[in-house]
């Protein structure tokens, strides 16, 4: 079977339409609150300085999202997936009890 040039082209365009709508969509998901329930069970907070230290004794400075193993996003981004909190985001500059940078 014979792929004419227009089929290509609008082949093209279509999967570039459904790629760039797919990024879209996991770009807006929603961010993990302070108040879930998951997130306060963990210790999370969005910004790692605020960690009450006296109840997360295992929490050290420097210690955030962006450069825990568990973060699925650049370290670079301000928002990224977590392995612990499904199809939710955490802030880069968060931490929860279950950090680990294995």
């Amino acid at each position: 079977m014979k792929t004419s040039r227009r089929s290509f082209i609008l082949f093209s365009i279509s999967a570039a339409s459904s790629l760039a709508l797919t990024r879209g969509a996991s770009a807006d998901a929603a961010q993990v609150s302070e108040t879930d329930p998951k997130a306060q069970a963990l210790g999370y907070k969005q910004v790692a300085s605020t960690v009450d230290k006296t109840k997360f004794s295992n929490y050290v400075a420097g210690q955030n999202c962006s450069n825990c193993s568990l973060f699925q996003g650049k370290s670079t981004d301000a928002w990224g997936g977590c392995m612990l909190f499904g199809d939710k985001q955490v802030a880069a500059t968060g931490w929860c009890s279950s950090y680990s940078n294995m």
